[in-house]
């Protein structure tokens, strides 16, 4: 019965662990669009990779992606740069939409 006692004691810290882990990843903060700091671009039919290592280079960053989507009945290119951070925190991720003329 102590065995038992002791397995079943063990299960429930696990899976508490368990929890805990999965409720901090569901909690992560998600930061917000950036607004684009230089004028916004018509980007050109099927040029979302040119516009997005544009976007990259005046951010000072790196381009993580580059997609074209429709939002709002309007096609654009989405543009994913990621920036590096100060003091070797994780780069900041910075999210451009970017209208297709």
């Amino acid at each position: 019965m102590n065995t038992l006692h002791t397995l079943l004691r063990t299960a429930t810290i696990v899976v508490s662990m368990a929890g805990m882990l999965v409720s901090s990843v569901i909690a992560a903060p998600v930061p917000a669009p950036a607004v684009p700091t230089a004028p916004i671009q018509l980007a050109q039919s099927g040029d979302c990779y040119a516009i997005g290592m544009q976007t990259a280079a005046q951010e000072g960053g790196q381009l993580a992606r580059a997609t074209q989507e429709v939002r709002g009945g309007q096609q654009v290119c989405v543009i994913v740069v990621l920036v590096a951070a100060q003091g070797g925190e994780r780069p900041r991720r910075k999210e451009i939409v970017v209208p297709m003329g």
